[in-house]
């Protein structure tokens, strides 16, 4: 299903409108992240999911965060502006054009996923870094910005660019493919 579109921004002028958007982090972004951490490699491993909590400032690493309780250097630093990059692809879903027969468009919020994934795969085989930025999602100045109708929705945007430096190595894990197969029936 092709309910997409995407906008290619590459002017500096605009990227720069859009760089300079303060993109707040929410509390609930942050308590959604804590029931994904391990406090420990150890803990990662055995998990097999999630993120190394070190990884985060330490007042987001606690159960009870809140907004109200962390100082203003560190509130400053959650209201950062979208580091630059050469290109921004901004992905459109139109739920006008979703799949027939599937509830909800699941089939078309799936065929956002490949498209995430075809353009990440491109971008790597040409030694090209690719960022999803999913704080641009839920902002209309960026839907202002890029004249995009409002009956369409932002899905996702990725920052496109050759990076200037290595990437920081975190440890990463995956589930093994037997921890998520099942043969025959669900369990077994």
């Amino acid at each position: 299903m092709q309910n997409f579109e995407i906008v290619v921004v590459d002017d500096r002028k605009t990227l720069k409108a859009i760089g300079s958007l303060e993109r707040p982090i929410s509390e609930a972004f942050i308590r959604e992240n804590y029931q994904q951490l391990s406090f420990s490699e150890e803990e990662l491993l055995k998990k097999k999911t999630g993120l190394l909590a070190t990884m985060f400032p330490p007042s987001w690493r606690t159960p009870d965060f809140r907004l109200d309780k962390i100082g203003e250097e560190e509130l400053a630093a959650m209201r950062r502006p979208l580091p630059t990059s050469p290109v921004l692809l901004v992905v459109v879903y139109d739920p006008s054009r979703r799949a027939p027969a599937s509830e909800g468009d699941f089939l078309g919020i799936v065929s956002l996923g490949c498209v995430m994934q075809n353009m990440w795969l491109a971008a790597e085989s040409m030694g090209i870094g690719l960022q999803i930025v999913s704080s641009l999602s839920s902002e209309p100045e960026v839907k202002g910005i890029l004249g995009i109708p409002d009956d369409l929705t932002i899905a996702f945007s990725c920052r496109l660019g050759y990076p200037i430096s290595e990437p920081a190595k975190h440890l990463r894990v995956r589930r093994d493919v037997r921890d998520f197969t099942h043969q025959n029936r669900f369990g077994d």
